[in-house]
């Protein structure tokens, strides 16, 4: 049965009702749409075959084409459950919808739409997100755009500023393949007054063209990467008598501090490296902080527990006599 005609034709009378609507109209009219897109979202997850979900879903992206263009659209509270990630900056500068689409090879294929403010128009434009996953090369150091996207489910915004500035890191995940997996932390920014969004910035201290961290791992691994408030160890500089001398050493402590947590990956085996299929977590804790408008790699860091008894300790300082001076 051909569902596709009958239901352009009724949201398309949706549409120029909706239009031509304004206030509290727009309520029902986005009612309309969130009930009506819920039956093609469970065929987009739970359809038998590639046919079914990638039609199912192509008259998803359009009636989200045509809702995401009423008047007030913005302020709707979407809701599909897990199936479809909305994520909202606190500003209400942006929104970002995305989803995936899971082929019968296990390979994945992202959707997703931006809601962004144009402060000239004083509206908020929609751009549509085109998974380019495949064609791009270097994915850790490309500035990408909603033509040529690194598809991806995103899971959390993470919002950070700098003498006045907002800064934006969404951390996501998709499936690659039926091998592997990724995860990505990825930061999002608008230049000067546009509202066209630019995936990628180099924010990243750990190299000097990084613009996104991808960890692409074996799709049997689970991966951790979340934003939380969480534990480093840092050092500060103290003056200890030693010996009848006055010396300065670096003290270690415990601080608390928000922070990008996620696990270190590498190969199962030796000999392995560069096939992600085989990567999994080593079992250490890394994080970056964010400090003077860049994400700073720790490797000090470590996630703690509700319960203190459960959580495993820092490893041991090295055994090296510390450098120090002899203060005169």
């Amino acid at each position: 049965m051909n569902i596709k005609a009958p239901l352009k034709t009724i949201f398309l009378s949706i549409f120029v009702a909706a239009t031509a609507s304004l206030g509290a109209q727009n309520r029902d009219v986005m009612s309309a749409y969130q009930r009506n897109m819920q039956p093609l979202v469970e065929k987009v997850v739970n359809a038998a075959t590639d046919n079914e979900r990638y039609n199912a879903n192509e008259l998803l992206v359009q009636l989200f084409q045509e809702a995401l263009q009423v008047d007030d659209s913005f302020q709707w509270d979407w809701d599909f459950g897990t199936s479809i990630s909305v994520l909202t900056s606190s500003d209400r500068q942006f929104r970002i919808i995305t989803w995936p689409v899971v082929r019968d090879n296990g390979e994945y294929e992202c959707f997703g739409f931006v809601q962004s403010y144009n402060p000239k128009s004083e509206r908020y434009d929609v751009y549509t997100l085109h998974d380019k996953s495949d064609e791009i090369l270097s994915v850790n150091e490309v500035l990408l755009e909603p033509d040529n996207w690194l598809g991806c489910v995103y899971q959390e915004l993470v919002e950070t500023k700098h003498e006045g500035k907002p800064y934006y890191t969404l951390i996501g995940w998709t499936g690659v393949n039926a091998l592997t997996q990724r995860k990505v932390i990825e930061p999002i920014c608008f230049r000067g007054t546009s509202s066209k969004p630019q995936f990628g910035q180099p924010l990243f201290r750990r190299e000097k063209n990084l613009r996104r961290v991808v960890l692409e791992y074996s799709s049997q691994a689970m991966v951790n990467v979340h934003y939380d408030e969480q534990v480093v160890r840092t050092y500060e500089n103290k003056k200890i008598k030693k010996k009848g001398r006055t010396i300065n050493m670096q003290v270690p402590k415990e601080e608390k501090m928000k922070m990008i947590l996620f696990d270190e990956i590498a190969p199962m085996l030796p000999g392995m490296e560069g096939l992600p299929q085989y990567y999994t977590p080593t079992g250490i804790e890394q994080a970056y902080i964010f400090n003077n408008g860049r994400w700073e790699l720790r490797s000090d860091a470590q996630g703690r527990l509700a319960d203190p008894k459960l959580n495993k300790e820092f490893e041991p300082l090295p055994k090296t006599e510390p450098a120090y001076k002899v203060e005169k």
